[in-house]
């Protein structure tokens, strides 16, 4: 029986915190590893930055500040207190040192990429993809990652970000477009330089 099965979110459960009467431990547990690999991709993929986007998401569902009312799926609402709790660790990091620095910072966090003259090998493909996706607009990037890896619906994805359905379906499509845009450059190169040698 898969988790949503068991849980529907709209009566108080066992196993419930004192705040969020609704929301399951054993539930909240389940989601974890995929709401951490959200507040990676919202942090720059910083684990420290993620790690305490989680604590502070979690503060708020314990102290009732984050509410989960049921209107929608756990997974829905927890990403999108993910979301939130995103937004203000970024407000508080930009108060906290200057422009310059966030600068410096977001230049230092990208990966490094392959030259277009090297040969394109497996474990080469999974960085040059995040470095694509990285590069991707923020919105757009976050779109395709809740449809991707997270495996939101276009509708669960526009609750998420606070947009409409349309939009989330545009940056969706969008994305995608780039993506393989880049995907088909990279191939393009790794052919001539097949040919050359």
């Amino acid at each position: 029986m898969a988790l949503r099965d068991k849980f529907d979110g709209t009566a108080m459960v066992e196993d419930g915190f004192e705040n969020n009467p609704k929301v399951s431990r054993q539930a909240l547990a389940a989601l974890h590893d995929s709401a951490f690999g959200w507040a990676l991709s919202l942090t720059q993929y910083d684990a420290q930055a993620a790690e305490e986007v989680m604590q502070q998401a979690y503060l708020a569902l314990l102290d009732g500040s984050a509410r989960f009312a049921g209107d929608a799926s756990l997974k829905t609402w927890l990403f999108a207190v993910v979301r939130n709790t995103t937004h203000r660790y970024w407000r508080t990091q930009q108060q906290q040192r200057g422009l310059a620095d966030r600068l410096q910072h977001d230049h230092a966090a990208l990966p490094e990429t392959v030259q277009p003259t090297d040969k394109l090998n497996s474990d080469q493909v999974a960085p040059l993809l995040r470095n694509a996706m990285i590069q991707l607009p923020e919105r757009q990037r976050q779109v395709l990652e809740l449809v991707v890896d997270a495996e939101f619906s276009l509708e669960q994805v526009a609750i998420i970000l606070g947009i409409s359905v349309g939009s989330a379906r545009t940056h969706y499509h969008r994305a995608k477009q780039t993506l393989r845009s880049q995907l088909q450059e990279m191939k393009e190169l790794k052919e001539n330089d097949d040919h050359r040698q």
